[in-house]
């Protein structure tokens, strides 16, 4: 399923996929695998990434 909440969020932020990857520790094409449905990433990385986008984890990642 693609992630279009987590894209959105991060531009929002004005992040590149490159930028968040490197704020949350992870390459560009983890990011990118992500939004686009293809990486189940671990809760740990959803943390990470809602920290940075300052969202929760409903919002990005288990909200409809």
């Amino acid at each position: 399923m693609v992630n279009k909440k987590m894209k959105i969020a991060r531009v929002e932020c004005d992040l590149s996929q490159q930028q968040l990857a490197e704020k949350v520790g992870v390459t560009r094409q983890t990011i990118g695998m992500i939004e686009a449905g293809k990486y189940n990433p671990s809760l740990k990385l959803c943390i990470g990434i809602c920290k940075v986008l300052n969202k929760t984890l409903n919002d990005l990642f288990w909200g409809n």
